[in-house]
């Protein structure tokens, strides 16, 4: 049995597309995927540095000081908002930003909204 012409060209068309739906995903995935594991991260920085500071009898200003400057590294931008409190005897700090990513077409806010809590056996 013969294939026709017009048939291979359907086939044809159906991989590119394919192709072109592939590489979308995967550029979306490759700007998206950093910004999720920083944050990931940076969330980990966080409890750690509550942690501490709740160990060491630290106050409020110390973290968001230490969290300032830490930020850099996790790509958290300039204008965070730190805040920084006690609740039930625990240390607690709630990190807010939003980090956009860009693409050619449309820019996508990542919103960035996280508290981290001392845990309660590191209290006085």
């Amino acid at each position: 049995m013969r294939v026709r012409n017009s048939e291979a060209g359907g086939a044809r068309a159906k991989l590119i597309v394919f192709i072109v739906i592939i590489a979308i995903v995967a550029y979306i995935g490759y700007l998206y995927i950093p910004v999720t594991i920083d944050a990931y991260y940076f969330r980990d920085y966080m409890q750690n540095k509550v942690d501490l500071a709740a160990l060491q009898s630290h106050d409020g200003v110390w973290v968001k000081d230490q969290l300032m400057k830490g930020g850099a590294e996790y790509h958290v931008p300039d204008n965070v908002v730190i805040t920084t409190g006690q609740n039930e005897g625990r240390m607690e700090v709630r990190v807010q930003f939003t980090r956009p990513i860009s693409t050619p077409v449309y820019t996508y806010n990542y919103e960035f909204d996280y508290t981290a809590k001392s845990a309660t056996f590191l209290t006085k």
